[in-house]
């Protein structure tokens, strides 16, 4: 079966496109693709000595600047040195890691792959002239937001259901910007979007005997990182629907071509949505400010 393609992708001449954790995987094959099609690309890293090849394989449409979703301080930083930019991918993740903290204190998984994204987005929300797309993963499904101990203070660290409310939580945020935007009369779009099952650096920072399990997945099942990526280069790129989740066709989501998704009952709570909206905003101290 054959479907929407990296050939597919529309000029992208005289856009900027802001992809964070570009230096490996996803955010990597994001980048070469969307500066391929003509897009100007800044890859937000952490890690900048990574990051450097994956600039220089790309060419002058791409420059490394310095991002630690890990760390409030960089993510200000980071945002304020940005004038304009057409898209935010906000790629950039951790998965299944043991229990450890931001610089902020909070969870790690929760931190990075939620609240780093959140406070960036709210940071640049008036200079985003096009659409913020976020990436979660279908295990998202196992996730649940626990609004009491975000940051697992009070329960036994769950290495596996951090991941997954990490990633529930970027659905939720996803579907409340966009209300959001909607309600002030905002033509920006907020998307979504799962790369199936991808090999990427992402399974092999778990620590532990997952490493290794992970790895055999990731030569027998697992399909690449270029087309992990498809799904969020076509929620970036193409004509979506506004909230829109995007992911693989194929049997369980997860390899494929790109398409409109179904996500878990709980992405879909408007209530909870919502209220974890409240609890970034004050957890981060970014308050978003929305214009028609």
């Amino acid at each position: 079966m054959s479907g929407w393609d990296i050939a597919d992708i529309p000029d992208q001449t005289g856009r900027r496109v802001i992809v964070t954790g570009a230096n490996s995987g996803l955010g990597a094959a994001a980048a070469r693709a969307l500066a391929a099609a003509g897009a100007e690309v800044i890859l937000a890293c952490r890690n900048l000595e990574k990051a450097a090849p994956v600039a220089a394989e790309i060419g002058a449409r791409a420059q490394v600047r310095a991002l630690d979703l890990a760390d409030l301080a960089s993510v200000r930083e980071f945002a304020a040195a940005v004038d304009r930019v057409d898209v935010l991918m906000n790629n950039a993740g951790v998965m299944a890691v043991p229990a450890k903290r931001t610089a902020d204190g909070f969870e790690m998984q929760f931190g990075t792959n939620h609240l780093g994204h959140f406070a960036l987005t709210g940071l640049l929300l008036d200079k985003i002239t096009d659409r913020v797309v976020t990436v979660s993963s279908w295990g998202h499904r196992f996730g649940r937001i626990n609004l009491g101990d975000p940051n697992w203070e009070s329960r036994r660290y769950d290495r596996w259901l951090a991941y997954g409310q990490s990633k529930l939580a970027n659905l939720l945020f996803t579907a409340e910007l966009q209300r959001r935007l909607t309600a002030a009369g905002s033509a920006t779009l907020a998307t979504a979007a799962h790369p199936g099952y991808a090999a990427t650096e992402l399974t092999t920072h778990t620590e532990s005997v997952m490493d290794r399990l992970l790895s055999i997945g990731d030569n027998t099942i697992a399909q690449s990182a270029e087309k992990g990526a498809l799904p969020q280069l076509f929620a970036a790129t193409a004509p979506v629907e506004p909230g829109g989740y995007y992911g693989p066709h194929g049997i369980g989501g997860l390899r494929g071509y790109p398409v409109r998704c179904g996500s878990s009952k709980a992405a879909r709570d408007e209530r909870k949505a919502a209220e974890l909206w409240e609890l970034s905003e004050k957890l981060t101290g970014v308050s978003y400010r929305f214009a028609g």
